[in-house]
């Protein structure tokens, strides 16, 4: 298990978050730039991280970013978004090699942290822009990456759940933006957007490995010490928003297979006392081959290929997904809606809240095993509030009792069921 989590702050607002290992032979630094969620802003900010990856004014193509990386001996290198309630968050990443592994010699985390901040802070810029030509390339890619979301029937079905359920809330927006924006989108645009966030957006940078807070310390000041704003504060996402009738939305394409999912609100977030009731009462709900879902309507039903549930921690929603016979809807239906109706009748047994216990201390003692995985947790604590070891995760799993899941159970509600069906009548 990690040490203790060392944060600290540099002259300019940047958070820095050091987590001291010795279980790891790489040292992983992740960069997180916090945006707001919203229909102005969210094209811009997936095309960034796709822009900055092509080149900066130090290595100004990808190649010549790439094969810096690998005389890294091998370090990766990889830039991103990611949807967080409705928070939008750059991300971007390396994963060095300790040092003490190849005779401490080699400058590696000084080398990468100068590197990932002059692909951040020191992009190519040309004519008061980003570089065009890379800006209408990586255009057309993020558009691919959109439309290919239409090919994945099941994330899709889950997207479209969404965007139905929270029609009117910034929540609805899928992570990589919107085609419509793309025309409007210019290299001197999306360079002064950009050029605001590097300012005035928060900055969290996590560094896990075996590495010596006091020792490397100056090595991300020396890196990441550049003139920045006043911090801008971010909007709080919207939780607790009343269900006044249910939605049921059909679409039809031309599919196989039915996809059924359902979109719940918990009314209840990461940073809530009761979270971790709800996380136990998801699991008896859809949370593996023990769970409610999977043993009523796959196993004893054989209604569905597969049926599962997830939360979204800090928008407090609940989506429930399946893939089905188009025939057997109302069947499905059904039986999934008696499932949630059990779990707020305290209609659980002893094995299913063992099992699903089980199965989420196991998961939190794999997710200590991957630095990625670890750094993601702890980014939700920040978001949520909320500061907590996997040990305090494991500690507070094991607290839970039967009423309290019954009691977070009974907060859901049911707010759109959505089925992709196909065209024939």
């Amino acid at each position: 298990m990690e040490r203790d989590l060392v944060k600290r702050q540099l002259k300019n607002g940047i958070n820095v978050h050091i987590l001291p290992t010795e279980k790891f032979k790489t040292t992983l630094i992740k960069v997180f730039i916090h945006q707001d969620l919203g229909k102005e802003l969210v094209t811009k900010t997936s095309l960034v991280p796709l822009v900055l990856k092509r080149g900066c004014s130090r290595f100004p193509t990808a190649q010549k970013i790439r094969m810096y990386f690998e005389e890294l001996y091998g370090a990766d290198f990889d830039a991103d978004v990611l949807k967080k309630g409705e928070r939008h968050i750059l991300v971007f990443e390396t994963d060095l090699v300790n040092e003490k592994f190849i005779g401490g010699k080699n400058d590696i985390l000084r080398n990468g942290l100068l590197a990932l901040r002059e692909i951040m802070v020191d992009p190519l810029v040309e004519n008061g822009g980003f570089k065009e030509e890379y800006v209408v390339q990586e255009k057309d890619v993020l558009k691919r990456e959109i439309l290919s979301l239409f090919n994945n029937k099941m994330q899709y079905a889950i997207e479209r759940c969404i965007q139905e359920m929270c029609k009117d809330e910034d929540y609805s927006l899928f992570r990589y933006g919107r085609i419509e924006d793309l025309d409007s989108i210019d290299k001197i645009s999306l360079y002064k957007y950009y050029l605001e966030m590097i300012k005035t957006n928060p900055i969290d940078i996590y560094i896990m490995g075996d590495v010596d807070p006091d020792r490397d310390f100056p090595i991300i000041e020396e890196a990441f010490s550049y003139d920045r704003g006043q911090c801008k504060v971010l909007k709080q996402t919207l939780v607790n928003k009343e269900v006044l009738k249910e939605k049921t939305v059909f679409e039809k394409q031309n599919v196989e297979q039915g996809k059924l999912s359902l979109g719940l609100r918990t009314y209840t977030t990461y940073s809530d006392d009761d979270y971790y009731p709800l996380l136990m009462a998801n699991g008896i709900l859809g949370g593996g081959p023990h769970s409610k879902l999977f043993q009523n309507v796959r196993e004893k039903a054989s209604l569905a290929y597969y049926a599962f549930s997830r939360i979204e921690k800090t928008k407090g929603l609940m989506l429930i997904t399946s893939g089905i016979e188009i025939g057997n809807y109302d069947r499905a239906l059904e039986i999934i809606l008696q499932q949630i109706q059990d779990l707020k009748n305290g209609h659980i047994t002893e094995y299913e809240i063992e099992s699903t216990r089980k199965m989420l201390i196991n998961s939190f003692r794999e997710t200590s095993d991957n630095p990625s995985a670890t750094i993601n947790l702890y980014l939700d604590g920040i978001i949520n509030n909320r500061n907590e070891t996997i040990d305090d995760m494991i500690k507070q799993v094991k607290e839970v009792d039967k009423e309290e899941i019954v009691e977070v159970s009974q907060k859901i509600k049911l707010d759109t069921i959505y089925f992709l069906t196909n065209n024939k009548d």
